[in-house]
């Protein structure tokens, strides 16, 4: 059923190295940092194309809401509130699933925009710059694909933080 076993930290260092040109340091702003807190995880049972998919999608997420953010502010206060991606993995408790947390400290989502985040073809992204698919696209890979889950935790004006939960095996 599942392609192989893969090593969740190696899909997602080979999307962020993908993504370089996005998140390191430009004219307009300084790097966005990248803080990886990496726990133990055993290699898991899963379709590894597909998810590098998910981690694609939810990193450039990461990176529109931290430039859009960025519009409104000056390079002296990105400076003095630099742009985080944060990215966390772990076993649950009982050892049976794997969770991946990306969280980024952005401009947030309203409840109105949580509760449509996931749905297919919705977008908060101006005419011409985004599809609406790449969450809804995840959440079919970790939900149907992988009989995980994807939730998202945001508050406006803070960040979000989106949490897959996949099984070992």
């Amino acid at each position: 059923m599942f392609d192989y076993l893969f090593d969740i930290h190696k899909g997602i260092d080979s999307t962020l190295l993908i993504l370089n040109h996005r998140w390191k340091a430009n004219e307009k702003r300084p790097a966005i940092k990248i803080v990886k807190g990496y726990g133990d995880l055993p290699p898991v049972k899963c379709f590894a194309g597909p998810l590098n998919q998910v981690f694609m999608n939810l990193l450039a997420n990461a990176i529109n809401a931290l430039e859009d953010g960025n519009k409104s502010r000056s390079v002296d206060e990105i400076w003095a509130n630099p742009n985080v991606i944060t990215i966390k993995t772990c076993l649950n408790d009982s050892g049976d699933y794997i969770l991946i947390r990306i969280r980024d400290n952005g401009i947030g989502m309203s409840d109105t925009v949580k509760e449509k985040i996931f749905d297919h073809q919705f977008t908060t992204k101006v005419v011409g710059k985004g599809t609406g698919l790449g969450l809804s696209i995840a959440h079919e890979i970790i939900v149907e694909k992988h009989q995980g889950t994807l939730e998202v935790d945001s508050t406006l004006g803070e960040g979000s933080e989106f949490i897959i939960s996949i099984p070992v095996g």
